[in-house]
């Protein structure tokens, strides 16, 4: 067994690695960048090494600086945990030269699954079921175009070397063939070092279910059950579960001896996953297709070690020091549910626009890796697991992936689980950034979620025209209004206590009119020692029992036996409440003063149509109008690149470009203006 392994990556993999690591009394080295040099998996590593600056082409994609970095601190092998340098054969074959381990699968195997293209006729050639398309080099656009005539619509356009969502193009005619194709090309270039471009039929009603491989040195191949993944954004991953709600026994069989064989054909060892697209209109469980395999662990795998038992990057290790499976797949169990949300910095609110910036808040509903006790093991505290590899005080930086942590949730059912995530995200305290925590929990509320009936287009299609919270139910409308007028008498007695500011105390009884959903909510609040009696529009009292003191951002209360987890937070005059998936702005005011208040005029906003602004921070790539030229609605305007992904600004209207105050190739910042119209 290795005495040292370096981990060549950053973030909660990083910390992941060293956490099973140092439980095998394996000792670790961490590289980083400038950006992340106060980070939690540097301190966390027994050897830390500077790599360069925060780009990822100056730091962590450099893989002659690793290579020192093993050689100046004794590293025998090195787990490159996803992304960067994890798929990349000539970085294996370096460490190869310098006598170091990879801890992941040959060389060979890389090779043949890293090339969309190359690994589809390889499937083919195994025996595995591969989505119709080209398989083969695309020359430019017009043909592109012709191979997706001969397809038929809708097709799929995919980098050849992409992964983790980027570089993909869905494509419903010719015009969006012409617009999307070069895209994948830079993305693929960009992103991978690859602009070639494939094309496949896209797949009706599709489910995406992946299968966990795992393989030794020795011949031994199993399969460790299913993920279901279908629940994505612009092809990205948001929610992952095993097992998955729509694979029978005899489906999950069929399609591991399948995955076992192509792995088999390529020589494969380590940790592994083939992704499969299934239709999911199909009930017999024989439409499922080939999509591709990914050489490395996957951002998913706590869910398959959830409900297997088994710690993946540990047999990735053992794999790699020679070692042989202990079990067998007849070892291979499924026990319980579990279910992984991605925490990213971006708002649904705003279209998902990513987000930067400092987290000045971040209290995730159990510790992360800074406690490395039997609570942060496969299931977590009571089946709530946190990977994460952020900080209270540190930087969402642009530079790397937006996402923050994975929430990770056990349980005997999938409802259960489900539950679980939805309690888990109510007490999820992020601040700072914008962030995807309430539509989560919206998600996992979803009646269609609930049903198992899930598709890739699932948030397409039932989230048309945005995100604006998930709805509240009248019990949870009437809770937060006894909950808003408890928080502002609790406020105003403070004050009237501390200086008398306000008067008389309200105590021993107060009566106040909270505003919340454009509802309107008579409260009668009678404290008393250790809670409150609370009657809402003179209903039957209930009790309140909570601990809560002004600047407390969490309140937890049991109101007559709920328990209500709200997230509190000072707004103006009024309170921003957060609770089961959505932001309520709430207003407590005296009886007296709610009734002139709807004498008040409503300020009317400023009308900024005549303006293109920045979404979201990042780099204007392309500028594709210049002052006088005459636009159309949906023409596009702007491209900006943001989180790696590039990002289509089209004009709302027909209108006169003004002027262009931007430059392509100059950085931007949120709502900063890109083009004004006439």
């Amino acid at each position: 067994m290795f005495s040292k392994i370096l981990i060549a990556n950053r973030g909660e993999i990083a910390c992941r690695v060293i956490k099973t690591a140092r439980r095998m009394g394996i000792a670790t080295v961490a590289v980083y960048s400038d950006a992340d040099a106060r980070a939690p998996f540097v301190r966390m590593a027994d050897e830390r090494v500077r790599l360069g600056p925060p780009p990822a082409s100056e730091s962590y994609l450099k893989a002659e600086l690793i290579i020192d970095a093993c050689k100046a601190t004794g590293a025998e092998a090195v787990h490159p945990g996803y992304g960067f340098l994890s798929e990349r054969t000539s970085f294996a074959e370096a460490l190869a030269a310098e006598g170091i381990a990879f801890i992941g699968p040959p060389v060979k195997a890389i090779a043949a699954m890293g090339d969309k293209i190359e690994s589809k006729k390889l499937a083919l050639e195994a025996g595995v079921n591969v989505v119709p398309g080209f398989v083969g080099e695309i020359d430019d656009t017009e043909h592109a175009v012709r191979i997706a005539s001969e397809i038929g619509y809708p097709v799929m356009m995919k980098a050849s070397a992409g992964g983790g969502g980027k570089g993909m193009r869905l494509a419903y005619s010719e015009k969006d063939v012409r617009e999307g194709f070069e895209a994948v090309k830079r993305e693929g270039l960009s992103s991978f070092g690859d602009d070639r471009v494939f094309l496949e039929k896209f797949i009706e009603d599709p489910r995406h279910i992946e299968i966990q491989i795992l393989g030794d040195q020795h011949g031994n191949i199993l399969y460790l059950n299913e993920r279901e993944c279908s629940i994505q954004r612009r092809h990205q991953k948001v929610v992952e579960e095993a097992p998955s709600p729509f694979v029978t026994p005899e489906m999950r069989r069929a399609m591991g001896e399948q995955c076992v064989a192509l792995a088999r054909a390529v020589g494969y060892y380590s940790a592994g996953t083939v992704e499969l697209i299934v239709n999911g209109a199909d009930p017999s469980g024989k439409g499922f297709y080939f999509l591709e395999m990914n050489t490395r662990l996957q951002v998913e795998h706590p869910v398959t070690e959830a409900i297997t038992g088994i710690d993946l990057v540990e047999q990735m290790i053992r794999v790699a020091a020679g070692e042989k499976l202990a079990f067998t797949q007849a070892d291979i169990g499924i026990d319980g549910w579990a279910i992984e949300n991605r925490v990213y910095a971006e708002d649904p609110y705003r279209g998902f626009l990513p987000s930067t910036g400092r987290l000045i808040r971040y209290q995730p509903p159990v510790q992360g890796w800074e406690d490395d006790g039997a609570a942060n093991g496969r299931r977590g505290l009571d089946g709530v697991r946190v990977d994460d590899g952020v900080y209270e005080g540190g930087e969402v930086s642009m530079f790397y992936d937006p996402m923050i942590a994975k929430l990770i949730t056990w349980a005997p059912t999938r409802d259960e689980a489900a539950d679980k995530q939805i309690a888990a995200l109510d007490a999820f305290q992020l601040d700072g950034v914008g962030d995807n925590v309430d539509f989560l929990s919206a998600l996992m509320q979803h009646p269609r979620f609930r049903s198992g009936e899930l598709t890739t287009g699932f948030i397409a299609e039932e989230y048309p025209d945005g995100f604006h919270g998930a709805p509240a139910d009248d019990e949870l409308l009437s809770d937060l209004a006894a909950l808003a007028a408890i928080v502002e008498l609790t406020v105003d007695t403070r004050a009237a206590l501390i200086d008398g500011q306000l008067g008389e105390p309200m105590f021993p009884d107060a009566t106040q009119i909270v505003r919340i959903a454009k509802r309107e909510f008579e409260v009668t609040v009678t404290p008393y020692d250790g809670g409150n009696l609370v009657s809402v529009d003179d209903g039957e009292e209930i009790d309140v029992i909570g601990d809560w003191a002004p600047g407390d951002p969490l309140l937890i209360a049991d109101m007559d036996g709920r328990r209500r987890v709200v997230q509190v937070a000072k707004r103006g005059r009024g309170w921003l409440l957060t609770a089961r998936g959505a932001r309520h702005s709430v207003t407590v005011m005296a009886p007296h003063i709610a009734a002139l208040s709807k004498h008040m005029i409503d300020k009317v906003p400023p009308d900024m149509s005549r303006f293109l602004l920045a979404p979201m921070p990042g780099l204007l790539t392309r500028l594709e109008v210049k002052a006088g030229d005459k636009v159309e609605p949906g023409q596009p305007v702007a491209v900006v690149e943001a989180m790696k992904m590039e990002n289509i600004l089209r004009a709302e209207k027909a209108a006169t470009v003004k002027l262009t105050p931007v430059a392509a190739g100059e950085p931007l910042s949120v709502d900063q203006v890109i083009v004004e119209f006439e």
